[in-house]
């Protein structure tokens, strides 16, 4: 099949992401793909029929990406579509579920696996099981909010604006016509009133499919650990979380216009895709959940050969980067130049560079951090320490597991792994 250059997606899967999911495409080597994302998050996970924590749009396959390969995907805009948002601190409801409430949902009174459901008015109980008529969502907000959006700044609003926004959740929304959620607006939060906060979009989902069908919102080490011998069907083993899954749900506010991702291929054409679009959100995700909006986001995507990569690089904005790891300019590298010759030392030329480290927990996450650093460039995981110490950072994308490691790595092993040109014309670098 002859690729397109451009491919624009507003289909979207079931909550299920993985070799076996539709892929549209493919798209060509050096093309362009606009994804028409859906709210991910609280839309998605109070729907009884969504079979994870999100919606997000089919994976797409990039010509001549074969597994063991990466592809480099560069966010060239973010346009988010929705007017309001609401999200807040979540609590699961008793026996709405079997194991976990992201994927196994069912009615909690009939016991319905998945049940079809209907919308009566508002509010957190507006969701009814089809078959019996019971509240069939699977999660109550305990303390939230609605939030209304302009270009650049949002501010929460009161109750009574935001029973308005309720009753007309899917035109505030702006919810894609193929998306079968229902918006989290409809439950109508207002616990915190007159909030003002910056739009700072990105996207929570960025990524390549999974090599085992997962749940969405579990492609990443800490709530893929989840599927570790689960009691539903998207139970995984050991041996596939650890070899399977490629972190496509990072959650690192980083990811926006500018960013670029480079992503392991585990699937034949690597299927790439997007989703969980947020209108801003603090490191770490600290109430679980943040401002996800409908949202209209263009990446360009290219192949790079036998990297072999076990999870995502990150090459921030520039602004985005850690202090210590900010690209050295001229005047400064002379600096170094300088003190380097007066103590006959030789300087390194260097570029930042971010691995994504994933797991159970932020420890566990950072040494996975550490360990993907240094089988990429080739060192010891001390090096690595030392390295990250003095000349970056580890920074939290989400609790309870994602972090993205910063360090300056050396030029000249870019160059050996077919990174050296992309760092250097992203950050403008002086060598």
């Amino acid at each position: 099949m002859c690729p397109d250059s451009e491919i624009r997606v507003e289909e979207y899967t079931n909550g299920i992401i993985g070799p076996h999911t539709r892929m549209l495409g493919p798209v060509a080597d050096e093309g362009k793909i606009i994804f028409v994302t859906a709210p991910g998050c609280w839309g998605p996970m109070i729907t009884p029929t969504i079979r994870g924590g999100h919606e997000v749009a089919l994976p797409v396959i990039v010509e001549n990406a074969e597994i063991g390969d990466a592809i480099v995907i560069k966010v060239e805009k973010i346009r988010v579509l929705s007017n309001a948002s609401s999200s807040g601190v979540d609590k699961f409801v008793d026996g709405a579920y079997t194991g976990d409430p992201y994927v196994a949902k069912k009615c909690p009174v009939c016991r319905e696996p998945w049940p079809e459901f209907n919308v009566e008015g508002i509010g957190m109980e507006a969701i009814k099981c089809k078959k019996c008529g019971a509240p069939a969502s699977p999660f109550r907000m305990v303390h939230g909010y609605t939030i209304v959006l302009g270009d650049r700044v949002g501010i929460t609003v009161g109750s009574d604006m935001a029973k308005k926004i309720a009753e007309k959740a899917w035109e505030w929304a702006a919810l894609p016509r193929n998306s079968r959620q229902v918006p989290v607006l409809i439950f109508g939060k207002a616990d915190l009133v007159g909030v003002p906060a910056r739009i700072r979009p990105f996207l929570g989902q960025l990524g390549t499919t999974p090599a085992v069908d997962i749940p969405d919102s579990h492609n990443a080490g800490d709530f893929g650990s989840f599927l570790i011998d689960a009691p539903h069907p998207y139970s995984i083993t050991r041996e596939q979380y650890e070899r399977d899954l490629t972190d496509g749900h990072l959650d690192v506010d980083s990811v926006r216009e500018g960013a670029i991702i480079i992503a392991p291929v585990k699937v034949r054409g690597g299927g790439v895709y997007a989703g969980d679009a947020h209108a801003m959100q603090g490191d770490g995700e600290v109430a679980g959940h943040t401002t996800d909006v409908s949202a209209e986001s263009t990446i360009t995507v290219s192949v790079l050969k036998n990297l072999g990569l076990e999870g995502p690089i990150l090459l921030p904005p520039e602004e985005d980067l850690p202090p210590l790891a900010k690209p050295w300019r001229k005047d400064e590298w002379e600096m170094v130049q300088s003190l380097a010759k007066k103590y006959g030392v030789e300087p390194e030329p260097v570029a930042p560079i971010q691995f994504i480290g994933s797991g159970p927990t932020i420890n566990d996450a950072a040494k996975n951090g550490f360990e993907r650093a240094a089988k990429v460039l080739g060192m010891s995981v001390e090096e690595v320490l030392n390295r990250v110490t003095i000349t970056g950072a580890v920074e939290i994308g989400r609790l309870p597991g994602i972090v993205h490691v910063t360090l300056q790595a050396p030029i000249r092993i870019l160059e050996k792994i077919g990174l050296a040109e992309i760092a250097v014309k992203q950050y403008k670098l002086p060598y």
